[in-house]
């Protein structure tokens, strides 16, 4: 697609009070130039000339925040100067409008009624809203992983503290025999008093994908409700929310999606709307209503409008090839380690079982000193993990990452691999 077309539709999928030209002090020919319509690798490398890279370092830590390539940065600085300039006009007349029309747009790239969801500042004001909301009992009991991400364990843990609840905790394999074992795992903690289990759509540390709807399928069996954790997954991976058949769904949308730091989005089906206590009181009063769910005080709104402009930059790229492109590149490097002497990937060999994130370790050295020397020696920027199972350095390379970068990050492993 060429830029003046892409622009074109990136304006449509905004608001026409908020349209207004792409532009940057610098680079700007970059972001002008076309988009090749052919040739895979050439298509990649225009995408890389949208990232404005840090030269010190090969960032392969994209997990935690895909910064903003610039068509959309250009666009989220446009929106913060129309609601700087409109100042109080626009909050009182135009701030609610557009964020619903964002989250419209967004519950169509999930697939889901856009009455089921609402827009947060992340995955985790989105599950803990769900946790500690949920209409406790003394006794009823949840179920989750020790690979779940820290804050929602936490706060489970304050719902035991507050309410007396029991909690479970699971252990995932780094590698399951199949998907009967992921869900034989929770379902073997399931009880009569059993009330929610949460699950990692992709488990942030490893980017394993479970299986969702089977573990969806068998916990409504036994009339337990689920909500996933899908933190990674939108704008990385094809997410049908109706499909999956899980009852809440989280995400944060400053990773995959690229959107601007604080934006994230939360899936409640309709039947279980009204039982959910919100965060914050909200004036909207009928129960069955997703917005009263949705009260965060005076929050950065420019934030919500730059939603549109990076879904219709995915809608460029395409979702489908995106997903196919982060496969790649993970199996690219994963591949050539998995047969090296003291290398272990802490992430399932098949490769519908995970996408563009992948965990890798040496028997030879600790996470942290691998990450450490990744960075001092090789110029390698990636995070350590060391907890649960999991013992290595979390990789996540992005759509602008090159073959060229990856190689340089293997040859570094196998170089420490040699070390004793």
């Amino acid at each position: 697609m060429e830029k003046r077309k892409f622009l074109k539709q990136l304006g449509g999928a905004t608001l026409a009070s908020t349209i207004l030209p792409i532009h940057l002090n610098a680079k700007t020919d970059d972001i002008d130039s076309p988009y090749p319509k052919s040739n895979d690798e050439e298509f990649w490398r225009r995408i890389r000339k949208d990232y404005d890279l840090k030269p010190d370092y090969i960032n392969l830590e994209n997990g935690y925040y895909n910064f903003v390539p610039k068509p959309i940065l250009s666009k989220y600085i446009k929106h913060i100067e129309k609601v700087n300039y409109e100042a109080s006009y626009y909050m009182r007349t135009e701030q609610w409008e557009n964020k619903n029309k964002a989250a419209k747009n967004l519950a169509k790239l999930v697939g889901c009624n856009n009455e089921e969801l609402i827009i947060t500042r992340n995955t985790t004001e989105s599950l803990d809203l769900v946790i500690g909301g949920f209409p406790w009992k003394e006794g009823d009991e949840a179920i989750f992983a020790l690979q779940d991400y820290g804050a929602m364990r936490i706060h489970f843990h304050q719902m035991r503290d507050r309410y007396g609840i029991v909690c479970k905790e699971v252990s995932v394999p780094n590698h399951p025999k199949n998907d009967e074992e992921i869900v034989a795992l929770y379902e073997s903690q399931i009880t009569p008093k059993t009330k929610l289990i949460m699950v990692c759509h992709m488990v942030n540390i490893t980017g394993q994908i479970l299986p969702i709807r089977k573990i969806c399928d068998m916990a409504h069996e036994h009339g337990v409700e689920v909500m996933v954790d899908g933190a990674h997954c939108v704008g990385h991976i094809e997410v049908n929310i109706k499909e999956l058949n899980c009852d809440y769904y989280g995400s944060s949308l400053h990773k995959w999606l690229s959107v601007p730091l604080g934006a994230g989005m939360l899936y409640v089906a309709k039947k279980h709307i009204s039982k959910i206590w919100p965060l914050l009181a909200e004036h909207e009063s009928d129960l069955t209503k997703v917005r009263r769910l949705n009260h965060t005080g005076t929050h950065p709104v420019h934030t919500d409008l730059t939603i549109n402009d990076s879904i219709a930059y995915l809608e460029m790229i395409g979702l489908e090839r995106k997903e196919n492109r982060l496969r790649f590149i993970q199996r690219y490097w994963s591949d050539k380690l998995r047969e090296v002497e003291n290398v272990v990937i802490n992430t399932p060999i098949e490769e519908y079982r995970s996408c563009g994130i992948a965990n890798v370790g040496l028997s030879n050295m600790k996470p942290l000193e691998l990450g450490k020397t990744l960075l001092d020696e090789f110029q390698i920027w990636t995070v350590g993990i060391d907890y649960a199972n999991v013992k290595g350095c979390r990789i996540t390379p992005n759509v602008y990452t090159t073959t060229e970068e990856l190689d340089k990050f293997v040859d570094a492993m196998k170089t420490l691999a040699q070390r004793t």
